[in-house]
């Protein structure tokens, strides 16, 4: 992995979803993941417009904060706008996240990151 990329990314989960990874230690993904082949990730910057985009009117969200180093299978791959996106080619491991919890906001609208470490 290049050294100038993340290597956090973010997963934003429903409720059902969260429950599915803590009790399964893993997750194959979302419909939309599992039509596309991958799962869809976004960095830190991209993650506020991913939820507004792809989440908005949705309740009982929660971010998790994937260790990308833990994956060998990580593309970045041009998507919205020309941007560079990590979509992980295999499922989604428990041990890998390093962080979740519900999805919350700043005052100014932006999503909040889980904390970690």
């Amino acid at each position: 992995m290049s050294a100038d990329l993340p290597q956090t990314a973010y997963k934003v989960l429903t409720g059902e979803q969260m429950a599915a990874l803590e009790r399964d230690g893993q997750f194959a993904g979302a419909p939309v993941d599992l039509a596309d082949g991958y799962i869809h990730l976004s960095t830190g910057d991209q993650l506020t417009e991913t939820v507004d985009r792809h989440f908005a009117g949705q309740d009982d969200l929660h971010v998790a904060a994937v260790d990308l180093t833990a994956y060998r299978s990580v593309k970045w791959e041009e998507s919205r706008g020309g941007q560079l996106f990590p979509h992980l080619y295999e499922p989604l491991l428990l041990e890998a996240v390093i962080a979740y919890g519900p999805l919350r906001r700043d005052e100014d609208g932006k999503v909040r990151l889980p904390i970690t470490g």
